[in-house]
């Protein structure tokens, strides 16, 4: 921890509340009854409310001293911080049909809604990233640009990858470049002497550098070379080979003060639960309602919840508790909001940090790092604020996404425990948020860019179990399931060799050796406090010291994952279900097709096995006939229900599916 950071924790105790809080929330938008009239249950019809809330921070308060750069913020004649952000609340219309429960679901780049629910659930979102472009339907948040204290600008280093450009492109822009684009970096000078731009034919392949009077900060879609001057766009006098990957470094001006997108999620739940009234007098629609909080975030949303919960703003600014419950779904990482110059958007392609900070729940001593033993929980624990935690993750997690050193640290020698209040399930034989779902024995087309068809095992039905169990934990105090996921002591986690895997040869179709995404050692400076991701990057690209151990899921005779909470299609399946997918050409080909799965069918009969030669099991040998492939369901369905990884009517739903499926109909 940074002294500036310990300093500001320590005098907690001893300075006045200085309240950071929700000002004023205006309703823009109301619709009664919402979701076409529909009735949820016994909640009946629900209505929506949207609109702006208005918020303040003291960057002395030392909850708010940890986001950086909030000291470089302009202040309004109270000395405060101002933001303001969207936010969408949907309700039950009679409130006494409410369940007291607010549930907030973070947003995914900007994208998503509230919902209705039988249970009477008061449902929220709100804006929390701030370099998210402001468009109908996205949740934003409008944050200050930090500046020096003479009103100069702040500078920094940034760096962006570009790689499968069209073959024709002479222009590239850096608001589109995939999930780290450049929404708000903007270079300080457009000198291409000072900056970088260099070529690679591979990703392990020197850096074969472009002269700077060979590109300029332009756009050449309209006009020949140098083309017109723009901040937002590149442009290379031959043209960007789609055989290269191109990585670019400049320095940018006038960082946004990222950070507060925690604050404000923390002020705007907190008021929601207590406030009777905004500072307007603007009466809380759900004043006395609430009695508890639970979240949920998925991918990019669940880092959120990670580094939020990390950095300890699941207290608010009188020391109450803001969610008891919190789900962070396929989320392998912390979250890179609060750096400068952050990049929220990552996913964990190369130079991206995310993987350098704490990683897990209990306290673990990161030797390959020198660090000393630290979790995810600590600033929580010691002010009773931790939420009661379900963690789920599929397979894809694993091969892209770097799950292996929340379960094993960066070392890998043995399982780092869970402590009481966190459960984790993994799904296995999943790509990332799982599939389509479905019974069918004809296999889907790849995804853009992928080898194989796309995976479809799911996970919402699992998902919808496990949300309720939380629930009830945290509303009625039931345990959820015991945690199930792959655990080093039993042998089912290893690395991603041939001798270690134990892939079956499957004929005409690839292996997923070398395909996982290494957990890399980054050093981006000395000014980033690496343990929460906070502070100031200053060397792009980082500096890589090597590699720790990266390991995935153990798997079966038919190369699917063992263990864990298997769905129903996982238990009876119709082929192998794999967390990972090679890249079909371009640049990337052969490497892991980033957050795609993938899928091997079985072949429909034994004589068809015989014939391929494929190791497998065909769907004859397995089920005999129609039949018999709907009992295996059935029998999978009635023994996830009963150990509470299936509601009832998602059994009963999946049941039907099976028995209208072409599998084994001769069709």
């Amino acid at each position: 921890m940074k002294p500036s950071i310990a300093s500001a924790l320590l005098a907690l105790s001893v300075l006045p509340n200085l309240q950071a809080r929700v000002v004023k929330v205006v309703v823009e938008h109301r619709e009664s009854p919402a979701f076409n009239g529909q009735k949820f249950g016994q909640a009946g019809q629900f209505e929506t409310l949207s609109g702006h809330f208005y918020g303040e921070l003291d960057p002395r308060d030392p909850h708010n001293a940890l986001i950086t750069d909030i000291q470089f913020a302009p202040r309004n004649a109270r000395g405060m911080v101002e933001y303001s952000a969207t936010f969408a609340l949907s309700k039950p219309i009679d409130m006494s049909k409410s369940s007291g429960v607010l549930f907030y679901s973070v947003p995914n780049r900007g994208n998503g809604a509230p919902t209705g629910s039988p249970e009477g659930h008061v449902s929220l979102v709100s804006g929390w990233q701030g370099d998210v472009a402001v468009s109908d339907g996205k949740q934003t948040i409008s944050v200050p640009v930090a500046k020096n204290s003479d009103g100069s600008s702040i500078t920094g280093p940034v760096i962006e990858r570009f790689i499968n450009m069209a073959a024709d492109s002479t222009t590239l822009d850096l608001d589109k470049a995939a999930y780290t684009a450049l929404f708000y970096q903007r270079p300080a000078s457009m000198d291409t002497s000072r900056a970088s731009l260099i070529k690679r034919a591979s990703q392990d392949g020197p850096a074969i550098p472009i002269a700077a009077k060979d590109w300029a900060f332009a756009d050449c879609t309209k006009v020949g070379f140098p083309g017109s001057p723009s901040p937002t766009k590149i442009c290379l006098k031959p043209g960007f080979d789609p055989m290269y990957a191109y990585e670019l470094v400049f320095t940018a001006k006038d960082p946004l003060v990222l950070g507060i997108g925690y604050a404000a999620t923390r002020d705007i739940n907190s008021f929601f639960r207590h406030a009777k009234a905004d500072d307007t007098g603007a009466a809380n629609p759900v004043a006395g309602a609430i009695k508890w909080g639970i979240s949920k975030g998925s991918s990019q949303s669940g880092n959120f919840l990670r580094s939020y919960i990390n950095m300890g703003f699941n207290q608010d600014e009188e020391g109450r508790i803001v969610w008891e419950g919190a789900n962070p779904h396929i989320a392998a990482r912390q979250l890179v909001l609060n750096l400068r110059f952050s990049v929220p958007g990552g996913a964990a392609g190369m130079y991206e940090p995310g993987s350098e900070a704490v990683l897990w729940w209990s306290d673990y001593e990161d030797k390959a790092r020198h660090r000393p033993a630290a979790g995810m929980l600590d600033r929580c624990k010691k002010t009773d604020t931790c939420p009661k935690i379900v963690e789920t993750f599929g397979a894809l997690e694993f091969w892209y996404l770097r799950e292996s050193p929340n379960l094993v640290g960066t070392d890998a020698k043995a399982d780092i425990p869970l402590p009481a209040n966190v459960r984790r399930y993994f799904f296995p034989g999943t790509g990332h948020g799982g599939g389509r779902g479905g019974f069918s024995a004809k296999a889907g087309t790849p995804p853009t860019g992928c080898l194989l068809p796309m995976n479809p095992n799911p996970e919402t039905e699992t998902m919808n179990a496990l949300l309720v169990a939380l629930t009830d934990w945290v509303t009625k105090g039931v345990e959820p399931p015991a945690s199930r996921y792959p655990r080093l002591d039993r042998g089912e986690l290893v690395p991603d060799t041939k001798e270690a895997l134990k892939f079956p040869s499957i004929p005409g179709q690839p292996g997923p050796w070398g395909l996982v995404n290494k957990v890399v050692d980054h050093d981006f400076g000395a000014d980033v406090n690496y343990g929460e991701l906070s502070g100031i990057i200053t060397q792009q690209p980082p500096a890589v010291r090597g590699t720790f151990p990266t390991l995935v899921p153990k798997v079966d005779a038919d190369g699917s994952d063992v263990g864990g909470v298997p769905s129903v299609l996982r238990q009876a399946p119709l082929g192998s279900y794999l967390g990972w997918n090679p890249t079909a050409k371009g640049f990337d080909k052969g490497k892991q097709c980033t957050l795609s799965g993938g899928y091997i069918p079985f072949v429909a009969t034994k004589a068809e096995r015989a014939a391929s030669g494929d190791p497998r099991l065909s769907l004859e040998e397995r089920y005999k006939d129609h039949a018999g492939y709907v009992a295996a369901v059935k029998a999978a369905a009635e023994k996830s229900v009963a150990e509470r990884f299936l509601l009832r009517a998602d059994a009963d739903k999946l049941v039907a599916q099976a028995e209208a499926s072409d599998v084994l109909t001769g069709k």
